[in-house]
């Protein structure tokens, strides 16, 4: 059965569109900095280290220090309670598509 309390961290942490956003830089990339997510955001760095601090909680992103520098790298793993949580609703969605596929060879044999 589906965790509630990792799957509300995953939910509530890319609810955000500007934490999701930043998220998905820090996938697209091996690794960033806050600086490097600051730069053309639109955003403070301040804000900035906020969401971050929150998708790390959440466990979508992980932290390497490096001299003066924080390097944030994404946590594929974080999303499983997602990804379970829409799996279990994935059975409801076959069943459906099951019954509408019977329904229609029932109009057009």
């Amino acid at each position: 059965m589906i965790q509630t309390e990792n799957i509300n961290s995953v939910m509530r942490a890319l609810a955000d569109p500007t934490r999701r956003a930043v998220f998905e830089r820090i996938a697209r990339s091996d690794e960033m900095t806050v600086v490097e997510l600051t730069r053309g955001s639109g955003v403070t760095q301040g804000a900035i280290s906020q969401h971050l601090k929150s998708l790390k909680q959440a466990g979508l992103v992980a932290e390497r220090p490096e001299g003066r520098n924080v390097y944030y790298r994404a946590q594929p793993e974080g999303l499983e309670p997602l990804f379970d949580w829409m799996s279990y609703y994935s059975k409801f969605w076959n069943e459906r598509f099951d019954n509408l596929r019977d329904l229609l060879k029932e109009i057009d044999p």
